[in-house]
């Protein structure tokens, strides 16, 4: 009988490791395209400075993980499992081999008034009037910034969900190191005072907050013309020159997939754009690049002719990012005022 136990233990054990979640395999997967391999920063804030991750408690760092930034580029992961998201917590903090810290739930009593005061006096420079953030979306990869670390949004519900009033009072106390967080005590606060901030900062919770859900929108915009295929063709073009975009290039929309000669030409698809409008979207972020130069597809089935796009609002969605959003929301009009137009 143990021999038998023991066969199954070496015949079972390996599946069990591999069934377990490998948290630098996750980490990699889903946060290293911003953060860097090894946490280092990229198109996100640095996360494997000693002064943030063995400041921070597990429990802030799941959280952070399953909630995200909403409107700040940090996505939720709903994807992943609640173990899984442990292993990714559990190889971050091989970053400097420390446990996190444990923080009181306590809420720090204070008053807020006072401490709007001392916020919009100490703090507004970076985390900007009514803790809304530093200037742009927390995209610190290809675009212009004050500070080698855009200050985070401490008014987001994504952050006021995760945080304990005890790390935020910790963080004002200390400051963090390699940041241009100070400490405030060090610069002449008292603790009644770091108080009345922590207060100040909480009351942001079940504020307003100005992110739009664009999950239920369609991925594609698409009208039918009333108009043969060259017709619908040409008004298409006429209405993007009308929006003072400039055309690129027309062609079939298999091209370049397919045998030359064999393309379909009752699919075409027209490139198009406004020079002014794409720098400025760059600037804003680059992920924008997705859906810029601007497309219109046209095609002819079953005597039938569709026009279609991609739905720029849908982008917002998957963007996560409040700027962007309006720069989606400006491109979902104009691709809607040329479907309009070139059915009518």
């Amino acid at each position: 009988m143990n021999k038998l136990i023991t066969i199954l233990l070496l015949i079972l054990t390996p599946s069990l490791i591999n069934a377990a979640p490998n948290g630098r395999t996750l980490f990699e997967k889903n946060c290293s395209a911003c953060h860097g391999t090894n946490g280092q920063g990229g198109v996100g804030i640095p996360i494997s400075l000693p002064s943030f991750i063995d400041s921070v408690s597990d429990n802030y760092l799941r959280k952070t993980i399953r909630y995200g930034r909403p409107g700040r580029v940090m996505p939720s992961f709903n994807n992943l499992s609640d173990n899984e998201i442990l292993s990714v917590v559990q190889y971050m903090r091989t970053w400097t081999g420390n446990k996190g810290k444990t923080y009181s739930k306590k809420r720090i009593k204070g008053n807020s008034k006072a401490g709007k005061k001392l916020f919009n006096q100490y703090c507004v420079a970076c985390h900007n009037t009514g803790g809304t953030g530093g200037v742009g979306t927390g995209v610190t990869f290809s675009r212009p910034r004050d500070a080698a670390i855009i200050a985070p949004s401490l008014n987001n519900p994504g952050f006021l969900s995760s945080v304990e009033d005890s790390f935020i009072k910790e963080t004002l106390m200390n400051g963090r190191a390699g940041t241009p967080m100070m400490s405030y005590r060090a610069h002449g606060l008292s603790e009644k005072d770091i108080n009345n901030l922590v207060k100040y900062i909480r009351d942001f919770e079940g504020g307003p907050y100005p992110y739009e859900d664009y999950d239920n929108e369609s991925a594609i915009l698409k009208v039918e013309s009333p108009y043969g295929l060259e017709e619908t063709v040409n008004n298409v073009k006429d209405a993007i020159i009308g929006k003072n975009f400039k055309i690129i290039r027309t062609q079939e929309l298999n091209k370049g997939l397919v045998k030359e000669g064999t393309e379909n030409k009752q699919q075409i698809i027209i490139y198009f754009c406004n020079f002014n409008f794409l720098y400025k979207a760059l600037a804003i972020d680059p992920r924008v690049g997705m859906f810029l130069p601007c497309r219109v597809t046209i095609v002819q089935e079953k005597g039938k002719v569709t026009i279609m796009t991609t739905n720029p609002l849908k982008l917002a969605d998957i963007f996560n990012n409040n700027e962007l959003t309006e720069a989606c929301k400006e491109m979902y009009e104009i691709y809607s005022e040329l479907l309009e137009e070139a059915s009518m």
